[in-house]
């Protein structure tokens, strides 16, 4: 052990490079507010340098990436996403080229940089050989294209970017500090630990968590789910009471008085400053359940990176975890039921919370938490008692099969416009086409086809026999290749309730797709609705996008196997995403039209969709991805990079979305901070 320690920290320490000195220096642009000032020395004029800054961030502070930014010799610049933090300090590793002539950080209130190191390329490209040979590879391919930024992607992905799967090493460098002190709060907190005698170690390891905490104010309940007398805890200590296990109270007695409850289980052992955090994040933002992160495990340690406020995960998977706290006015205002057996109590609190709407989330890692097994069956029974009891206009019901949620489709069914825009590609058209009016079963729908001035005879013959049919229409668009408009012509002359964008190179799967994206797009608190799209190989193209990932936006996990289920499962269930792609996306008229369509004076080409959910978010419409609708997306997976003017274009859209959507970029409210933004993998950064 020793040894493979010590070998941890050589790496470690040429990983960090040779420390420099720095100084951060204030500047007058009013949001890169600060400017890095390095030696001279520092500058190659002929080969570029790594960079490696070691920072951290309070833990409450708003949860805004760190930004980038280096000024070229030119006067270009390259701007960068830095990780956020889910432990004590976060590293970042960036390529600085020959012609940087200064370094500019955007950062919130408490910024701290604590280590500047430089490294050589070289050494860099031996440890990208070492972790990912493969990247190598990808990078040298670049390097003489002269693609300076996927040279420099690649190899940060194989030396910055880090598996989930090794976290434990990933947390040891991250955990040499407990961070700045939070002022002390009067907030009186109750806790209560359901356990069984066999579990009194587990439990004294849970006591002992709770007389480390910096917050004073608190109180444990041990509640002995065996018969017998109440074991009592080691130690004295007032604020700890054991009793025994009563199912036939209410749970609303679990709280006690206390103006914040939450429920541990044996095992949970907390950060020292976590309650403190709690109970402060709830005096600043009045709210109604405030959580942080966990890390889980026996003999191998995995994080819960948990999203900011996503209700409908949370109602199926639980995903709060610990730790949490409920305050006492929320948790008074629930229906009064018996608290039940240990896990029907800590499923009650999960659907509990299900409906609470102001909601906080730290995303620093606070909990180290002992494994579960699921109670899928209880789960299961606890959920569908709460849903009969929730009052809205499209009732969702479970489905025990795979514990989702499922939406019914509204009856009658509404009229579906399904909107392609399209140019010649018989192939493609002809599948498409052949895809909607054969192949799904769906009982009132049209489909609009917005046609960019098709030449080809196949094309024109099938619109010839097309147009026999009333459910179609061939709109003409003769103008330059706009797809935001193009879109926006079909909408306009929709007469569907429930609009679907369809891209011409998407084939049907399965021939329900269109109730479940209907069913979704019903909903009142819905606005975009997403599908779950594979390659031509199987391969996942789109599970939702990711603000920020790549730059401005991605697609999350793509080519990954189909079945992949995502951090906390959350592929297997229909959840919140920041944006999904208008290859296959439903949204109801009303909103549509509500928020002006497509922007297509800003983005012709691309991130229009994107732009789109994230408007309708604006107005309080949230974007959900679905596993339920799944249709092969044939072309993309051969799609080029653009160049020339088309790159110009491109380049130009992107530099509109970020300075639209700058705050998103920084902190997607879906993806946790420490993510990494470089890969599209779901990796730690």
């Amino acid at each position: 052990m020793a040894h493979s320690d010590a070998r941890r920290g050589i790496w470690w320490n040429l990983w960090r490079g040779r420390a420099t000195p720095f100084s951060l220096v204030p500047a007058d642009d009013p949001l890169f507010n600060c400017r890095l000032a390095l030696p001279a020395t520092f500058r190659s004029p002929r080969k570029g340098r790594w960079l490696v800054l070691t920072y951290t961030l309070p833990a409450r502070a708003r949860p805004q990436r760190p930004l980038l930014r280096l000024r070229r010799a030119g006067g270009g610049h390259d701007s960068f996403v830095l990780p956020g933090l889910a432990l004590g300090s976060a590293h970042w590793l960036g390529y600085l080229p020959g012609d940087c002539e200064g370094i500019e950080i955007a950062a919130e209130p408490g910024f701290v940089l604590e280590r500047v190191g430089l490294r050589r390329t070289g050494s860099v490209i031996a440890e990208a050989l070492l972790k990912r040979p493969l990247r190598v590879a990808a990078a040298l391919r670049a390097r003489f294209a002269r693609d300076e930024r996927r040279w420099r992607d690649s190899l940060r992905g194989a030396c910055a970017v880090t598996p989930i799967g090794r976290y434990p090493a990933w947390r040891s460098a991250r955990l040499f500090r407990t961070g700045v002190a939070e002022p002390l709060s009067a907030t009186s907190i109750r806790l209560v630990l359901p356990a069984p005698f066999a579990r009194a170690d587990a439990v004294a390891r849970s006591v002992a968590s709770l007389r480390a905490q910096t917050h004073r104010n608190w109180s444990l309940c041990i509640a002995w789910t065996d018969d017998g007398p109440p074991m009592r805890p080691a130690g004295a200590d007032p604020r700890v009471v054991s009793t025994g296990w009563d199912p036939s109270a209410p749970i609303h007695d679990l709280c006690a008085g206390a103006e914040l409850f939450g429920m541990l289980r044996p095992g949970d052992v907390l950060a020292p400053e976590t309650l403190s955090l709690l109970a402060n994040g709830f005096a600043s933002e009045a709210a109604e359940l405030i959580y942080a992160d966990e890390e889980a495990g026996a003999r191998t340690t995995r994080p819960r990176l948990k999203p900011d406020w996503s209700p409908d995960l949370a109602l199926v998977t639980g995903y709060v975890g610990a730790p949490a706290l409920l305050s006492r006015a929320f948790l008074a205002a629930l229906p009064v039921e018996p608290a039940g057996s240990l896990e029907e109590a800590a499923l009650a609190l999960d659907l509990a919370a299900g409906a609470a709407t102001r909601v906080v989330h730290i995303p620093r890692i606070l909990c180290r938490r002992e494994p579960l097994a699921a109670a899928i069956s209880t789960r299961a029974a606890r959920l569908d008692r709460h849903l009969k009891a929730v009052r809205s206009p499209a009732r969702a019901r479970l489905n025990r099969d795979r514990l989702d949620l499922h939406w019914p489709r509204p009856e009658p069914a509404p009229l579906v416009s399904v909107i392609i825009p399209s140019r010649d590609r018989l192939d493609l058209i002809a599948r498409v086409t052949e895809g909607v009016l054969q192949k799904t079963d769906y009982p009132a729908l049209e489909l609009i086809i917005v046609d960019n001035g098709s030449t080809e005879p196949g094309v024109l013959a099938l619109y010839g026999r097309l147009r026999a049919d009333r459910r179609v229409r061939i709109v003409p668009y003769p103008h330059p290749f706009n797809f935001s408009a193009m879109v926006n012509a079909g909408a306009q002359v929709a007469q569907g309730g429930i609009l679907i964008l369809l891209n011409n190179d998407v084939a049907v799967l399965r021939p329900d797709w269109l109730d479940v994206l209907v069913a979704q797009a019903a909903r009142p608190e819905v606005g975009a609705v997403g599908a779950k799209l594979l390659y031509e190989d199987g391969r996942l193209q789109h599970a939702g996008v990711v603000v920020g990932l790549g730059g401005e936006a991605g697609h999350i996990l793509r080519r990954r196997p189909a079945d992949t289920p995502g951090h906390l499962d959350r592929l297997h269930v229909a959840h919140e995403v920041s944006g999904v792609t208008a290859a296959c996306l439903a949204v109801a008229r009303e909103k549509y039209r509500a928020v002006g369509g497509f922007d297509e004076e800003t983005f012709a080409i691309d991130f229009n969709d994107i732009d789109f959910c994230l408007r309708l978010g604006a107005r309080g419409w949230k974007t959900m991805w679905t596993p339920h609708a799944v249709l092969s997306h044939l072309e993309s997976v051969s799609r080029g990079r653009p160049v020339g003017a088309a790159r110009t274009r491109f380049e130009r859209e992107a530099v509109a979305f970020t300075e639209r959507w700058r705050d998103v970029i920084r902190h997607d409210p879906f993806y946790h901070p420490a993510l990494s933004l470089t890969t599209f993998g779901e990796e730690l950064e």
